[in-house]
């Protein structure tokens, strides 16, 4: 008999605040945690570090199926932090050229496969909080609990200003609405696993909840889905 492996996904557009959430989320009940929007881009420094061309998609297929990556909260900081053959890469893979690479690596479809299973092996007995855009809808369409964070255009534009304008006074908020106007269209409207809720997911509007009301808000949603069952 197969152990029981909870997982709670999180899916949602950028800005809504599933990072935050899924962070909190994974301290209170003790899971692991999966950051999917950060796999092609950490796959893309993997294949940096081994000097294997983002083209080459025979040496990138077994590179994402035996990715060595992990995603952890730091207890003190409460932070997250993305190891990669153990070394944290948090900040690098963010980078211009990680980023340019990923995006080639992200289009091979038997790099997009190999990367699935490689996300569906983050499920154990411990219990998974999945973050992403497709987690509830193709990466674990049997989790138990499935949450989908959205807030309106113009607050996730704002989120964003005000944490660009701590290092940037150059940041104009019309570019960063207009930024994430057109990647909700892309994501929305793309022919693979398009960003929609799953069809039992719950729906979270944040546009106006801080952090701190969205984690207390969903938490209660999880606990009395937990007493439901």
């Amino acid at each position: 008999m197969q152990p029981f492996s909870p997982v709670v996904t999180v899916d949602g557009p950028s800005g809504a605040g599933k990072g935050t959430v899924c962070r909190l989320l994974a301290e209170k009940l003790g899971w692991d945690v999966l950051d999917s929007g950060a796999i092609y881009r950490v796959l893309a420094l993997a294949a940096i570090h081994h000097q294997i061309s983002e083209s080459n998609e025979d040496a990138l297929v077994p590179l994402a199926a035996n990715l060595d990556v992990q995603f952890l909260i730091d207890s003190e900081t409460s932070s997250s932090k993305i190891v990669l053959e153990g070394e944290d890469v948090t900040k690098r893979i963010r980078n211009e050229e990680v980023g340019a690479v990923a995006s080639k690596v992200a289009a091979l479809p038997r790099v997009r496969e190999a990367l699935l299973r490689r996300q569906r092996a983050f499920k154990t007995e411990n219990g998974l909080i999945a973050d992403g855009r497709d987690m509830g809808t193709v990466v674990f369409p049997d989790a138990q609990f499935k949450l989908y964070i959205t807030a309106s255009a113009e607050e996730r534009a704002n989120r964003r200003f005000l944490e660009l304008k701590q290092t940037d006074d150059s940041v104009k908020i019309d570019g960063i609405l207009a930024d994430i106007k057109a990647r909700d269209e892309r994501d929305m409207n793309r022919s693979i696993a398009p960003l929609v809720p799953a069809e039992d997911a719950i729906v979270v509007d944040t546009t106006k909840m801080n952090a701190q009301q969205v984690f207390e808000h969903v938490y209660d949603l999880y606990t009395q889905a937990l007493i439901a069952q």
